[in-house]
């Protein structure tokens, strides 16, 4: 009798807890709240050992580090081809207000104006202009080291390091192209999803679509970065679905699974419930409907915003479309054709240790298969240099893209090593490893950058504008110092290779760019090795060379002066 009451009242009380649970919305006893994915709400294991007010002083240092290595004598290159272009189109945007995307020649139209920005601040130079991939280089470190809550307190740290050091990224960073641009937007997207998957704040709903905006109208190739973020975001949950049925946690008792959530995530997840669950933190259907539709209106406006040239020119919303069929038969075309395996010999060369710290990284994320995020991005890793590989045109500029992933995952393997419970060594091993890594990083970076930045035997030096260059444009300026005509000099450009050579000349009022020797009356003049004996002839006696100067390889340029100049 008297356990027979104890179990009414037990039963009562229960009933009791079950019904306030209910009341107050909490979640019945017999579904159990899902956990969160590790990606979410990682170990911070690594943070307990590494003091907090130091975070604040390395990420400055990363950062200062990165600028240094990007803004340091930014001007000792010369301009490659490719920037005279860009230069150009600055130009005629700066001074006569007009920009038009052309989808047959060039790219998106984010990068000139957003230098448009700098040279009101700066002045039309090439200061302004470089500070603009600079400052997107040194952003897109800043965005790795927003990964902390993902990979950890010594990955983040890691990641950052190495894109601050990186020799592609420091030396595509001090180049006036839309490269630096491009990579900050993709991994701003990467930042801005995770930001809203945890937050389920609408704000950075709409910074990822903006950031996809973005990414569109800086460069056609938006398309396969885009392409590769949906099958690797596919592709893990499809992985972590099939580790969850094999048993993904093997090893573990079910004791420390069910402790550690990540058991309990898996399964649900296979029931349906995690999914159920995951849409459910977002609100209900007509809230997802307004949010999907406010998303898309954004990123519609800004894509029409800087394709329209600011609602000015109607025909570049449509060639923004029409891009990517010109772009298709481009990429498959024999311009810049090289063997697949092109880009894996150009990070061998230059970037090995950051390669191999990636490939553990990319190894050590599929084995635990623990952390979402880790599993993405080594799927982001793979994809993008699988996606460009398999494309016949390959440039070196193009590799920048293959960089934060590869340093996310190298962050990712640090951090896993660097979290070994109670292993001294192995903390020590990761920070010495880290250390070694960024420290060669840096290295090669500084010898890139600073002293082979016009030589070709480095892969990224890529057709690249010779140092010598500069003294032809400095023979250009004192002439028509010494001439007494300054900006009112007239000049005549004879050679068909010439770029450059329109920004150098940007601030002279008398520059013709005929690309063939003719009768010319000119004050300066001039032409290539190959029209020498034709430039001889026509000029005769009345000029006079002053030097040879090289442009690229195998191109050298002559100028000549008019007699009548001393």
């Amino acid at each position: 009798m008297g356990t027979a009451s104890t179990k009414s009242r037990a039963r009562k009380q229960k009933k009791a807890r079950t019904q306030a649970q209910r009341e107050e919305g909490a979640p019945h006893a017999a579904a159990p709240r899902r956990k969160e994915p590790e990606a979410l709400t990682p170990k911070r294991s690594s943070a307990q050992d590494f003091p907090e007010w130091l975070w604040p002083f390395a990420s400055a240092l990363i950062l200062a580090a990165s600028a240094f290595l990007r803004l340091y004598q930014y001007d000792i290159k010369p301009f490659h081809h490719d920037e005279g272009v860009n230069g150009f189109f600055l130009i005629n945007l700066a001074r006569n207000h007009v920009y038009h995307y052309d989808p047959s020649n060039y790219h998106g139209p984010t990068l000139y104006y957003f230098a448009l920005l700098s040279s009101l601040l700066f002045g039309l130079n090439d200061f302004a202009v470089r500070f603009v991939p600079a400052i997107f280089g040194i952003a897109t470190v800043w965005l790795m080291l927003l990964l902390r809550r993902y990979i950890g307190t010594i990955g983040a740290l890691t990641a950052a390091a190495l894109v601050a050091v990186s020799p592609c990224a420091v030396f595509y960073s001090r180049y006036f192209i839309h490269e630096a641009l491009f990579v900050f937007f993709s991994v701003g997207m990467v930042v801005a999803a995770l930001r809203y998957y945890e937050t389920v704040k609408p704000i950075y709903l709409m910074l990822l679509a903006i950031s996809a905006a973005l990414l569109f109208a800086t460069k056609e190739t938006a398309m396969i970065t885009a392409a590769v973020f949906i099958i690797a975001l596919v592709s893990t949950e499809i992985y972590q679905r099939m580790r969850g049925t094999r048993g993904a946690t093997k090893g573990k008792s079910r004791k420390k699974r069910k402790q550690s959530g990540y058991g309990r995530e898996m399964s649900e997840t296979h029931r349906g419930v995690g999914v159920q669950a995951t849409i459910a933190r977002f609100g209900d259907t007509q809230t997802l409907v307004w949010l999907a539709a406010a998303a898309l209106a954004v990123f519609i406006f800004v894509h029409v915003l800087f394709y329209s040239s600011f609602f000015t020119y109607a025909q570049g919303v449509n060639d923004s479309l029409a891009t990517f069929k010109i772009w298709v038969r481009t990429g498959t075309s024999e311009f810049h054709a090289k063997p697949w395996n092109t880009y894996l010999q150009w990070l061998w060369q230059e970037e090995a240790l950051l390669l191999l710290l990636g490939i553990a990284g990319i190894i050590t994320a599929a084995s635990r298969a623990t952390n979402r995020f880790a599993i993405f991005s080594a799927l982001w890793a793979i994809g993008i240099i699988a996606a460009y590989s398999l494309v016949p045109y390959k440039t070196p500029w193009l590799a920048l893209s293959f960089i934060p992933p590869l340093a996310i995952m190298g962050g990712y393997s640090v951090n896993t090593l660097y979290q070994t419970e109670n292993n001294v060594r192995a903390r020590a091993f990761a920070l010495a490893l880290a250390l070694i890594v960024v420290g060669f990083g840096a290295y090669q970076a500084a010898d890139l950058n600073f002293r082979h930045y016009d030589d070709e035997q480095y892969p990224y030096v890529y057709a690249h504008t010779q140092r010598g260059y500069l003294t032809l444009i400095k023979e250009i300026n004192d002439a028509a110092r010494r001439a007494g005509t300054g900006e009112q000099t007239t000049i005549s450009i004879a050679s068909p290779d010439y770029w450059p050579m329109p920004w150098y000349l940007r601030d002279f009022k008398s520059v013709a760019y005929p690309g063939s020797v003719g009768a010319h009356t000119e004050q300066l003049v001039v032409c290539n090795n190959a029209q020498d004996s034709t430039c001889q002839a026509a000029l005769g006696t009345r000029y006079h060379r002053v030097g040879v100067y090289p442009l690229r390889s195998g191109i050298m340029l002559s100028l000549y002066v008019r007699n009548d100049i001393p």
